[in-house]
């Protein structure tokens, strides 16, 4: 009954006070809701016969008197606890100026002062030894309000003025608010100068943008060099992080990347110490580990694998990483079982790790049982189509089945993904000579060893198509490069006696032969056979032992 009597008497249980008739120049501008007259309210805006409200109400009185206030476009005076809060908490005033606004400036306060009187669009008088400001006050829903902007005139002149600097002790006149910081200090004054506040601000804004501008080149440095990365440009991707400032290269994270691109070079011994300062940088780093304990597999360290092995499973053993690379420690020592126990842990860890899923074949390759060995790669490829090694692992197993159609097929999928592996361009030669496509092959084995010249075994394959064509100087050529690389490697000697043979050179044959048996007595069958046969013309030899 209160609520219903309330909308069309004066005995509301709401403040009944007409804000919108504070200010005679309001008048003008009120709606027609405004126009209604209500009768005047007592100052707690309740009635003398009603009963006293309860304490929610009136403060919701209170709530709802603020509120219609702010919505009139006026000021209204902060309570003394906002006034409180803003003294202990020192809040300062900053003046914002909007240049798409014709010149107005808008201000945000910690707590709004209350002018002792406003009119729509003229200048009030500052409250507080605040500085005069121009009352705009707009009711239009969508129009961008100003409640309280500078005058124009003030603004030009700041604007034509340079800034100097001035007395703090408030004897001289208020600077123009754009030019200005302010700060409510518990007693209600003002801190702040012109000149040396402009200044301020004006070196905090450089000082700021130079550092935004200096982590944007930073990112776009990092995004490019992890790009090229990503696309297997292993060395424009150097070339970008050697350009990084030192202390962002003295970093975990680019430690590992420097690391993985040498490890896709197959340059293992730069990969390693990439990867050891990345250890160094952060010993708590799990990430890179697969590749660092990769790496040890490949320049056979035994003793500095196993210690990692241990120390990561220290570390955090629900980690894949530390499974996998103990996985990494067994398979260098020739325990494949173990290793692929362990590899099936980290996958069970983790399923997408595509990584653990490829070595997991390569060890049931190395088993011969090629079909869980395909199941392997089939499940990285699954897991991430681009993963070029498991590519390259069913190539091998479908070329030591002889099928070198899908030999080539897959080895083909993997250089369309990594078209820098010169290891991958070998394979790829392989496949082709092997189905016939001799020149094909040249020319894939000719770019093997261009993106790496140290790698003997693009020469080695050429070798052996030379030997087809029937060109043993050639291959004589080619075979010379591999010792060169690798001097102990038996099966080089041996081809080389074969050649010589080819090229009627029974002396120099039988020395390579017998250098080849001292560095493979195991092969010694193979090795006599071809000594007993040296006098023996060999016109229809096969090119298998290549």
């Amino acid at each position: 009954a209160s609520r219903a009597r309330g909308r069309t008497s004066g005995d509301s249980s709401l403040p009944q006070t007409n804000l919108f008739a504070a200010t005679p120049a309001l008048q003008s501008v009120r709606s027609p809701i405004e126009e209604t007259p209500v009768a005047a309210t007592p100052t707690n805006g309740i009635d003398d016969d009603a009963s006293p409200l309860p304490s929610a109400i009136g403060y919701a009185n209170r709530v709802l008197d603020r509120a219609r206030r702010v919505v009139a476009g006026l000021a209204y005076e902060p309570s003394p606890e906002s006034i409180h809060r803003a003294s202990t908490s020192h809040r300062k005033a900053r003046f914002a100026t909007s240049s798409a606004d014709g010149g107005n400036v808008e201000l945000t306060f910690s707590s709004t002062p209350m002018p002792s009187s406003s009119t729509s669009g003229t200048t009030i008088g500052g409250h507080d030894g605040m500085p005069p400001f121009h009352a705009g006050v707009s009711t239009v829903k969508g129009e961008k309000r100003a409640l309280f902007s500078t005058n124009e005139e003030d603004e030009t002149k700041s604007r034509k003025k340079s800034p100097k600097k001035k007395d703090r002790s408030g004897e001289n006149s208020p600077p123009p608010a754009a030019t200005m910081a302010i700060s409510c200090t518990p007693g209600g004054q003002q801190e702040g100068s012109d000149g040396v506040g402009n200044d301020m601000e004006r070196l905090d804004g450089m000082t700021e943008g130079q550092h935004v501008g200096k982590v944007l080149e930073l990112l776009c440095g990092l995004g490019a060099a992890y790009k090229y990365l990503c696309q297997f440009r292993s060395q424009d991707a150097l070339e970008l992080f050697r350009e990084l400032p030192p202390e962002q290269i003295n970093t975990g994270w680019v430690q590992h990347q420097i690391g993985k691109a040498y490890f896709e070079m197959t340059d293992y011994q730069q990969a390693h110490c990439a990867l050891q300062q990345m250890q160094k940088v952060e010993p708590h780093r799990i990430k890179g580990l697969d590749i660092l304990s990769t790496t040890l597999w490949q320049l056979k360290k035994e003793v500095e694998l196993s210690d990692l092995a241990q120390q990561v499973v220290d570390f955090d053993r629900m980690a894949p990483e530390a499974w996998f690379v103990v996985g990494n420690c067994f398979s260098l020592q020739k325990e494949h079982e173990t290793a692929i126990t362990f590899f099936r842990r980290a996958i069970q860890l983790n399923p997408s790790y595509t990584y653990a899923h490829t070595l997991c074949g390569h060890e049931y390759t190395s088993n011969e049982d090629f079909e869980k060995a395909i199941s392997c790669y089939r499940d990285a490829i699954r897991v991430d189509c681009r993963h070029y090694n498991a590519w390259y692992g069913l190539g091998a197993i479908y070329f030591r089945q002889e099928k070198f159609d899908l030999a080539e097929y897959h080895f083909q999928r993997a250089l369309d993904i990594n078209s820098q592996s010169s290891v991958l361009h070998c394979h790829l030669g392989m496949a082709q000579h092997q189905n016939g496509k001799t020149i094909e092959a040249l020319d894939t084995l000719a770019g093997a060893f261009h993106l790496d010249p140290r790698n003997p075994q693009a020469h080695y394959q050429r070798a052996t198509i030379f030997m087809t064509l029937d060109r043993p100087e050639d291959a004589l050529c080619e075979l010379e490069k591999v010792r060169s690389a690798a001097p102990k490697e038996a099966s080089v000697h041996f081809n080389m006696g074969k050649v010589h043979k080819r090229l009627g050179q029974p002396a120099k044959a039988m020395r390579c032969f017998l250098t080849a048996l001292d560095l493979d007595p195991k092969d010694n069958n193979l090795i006599k056979a071809a000594m007993d046969r040296l006098d023996e013309p060999d016109v229809e030899e096969e090119v298998s032992v290549f």
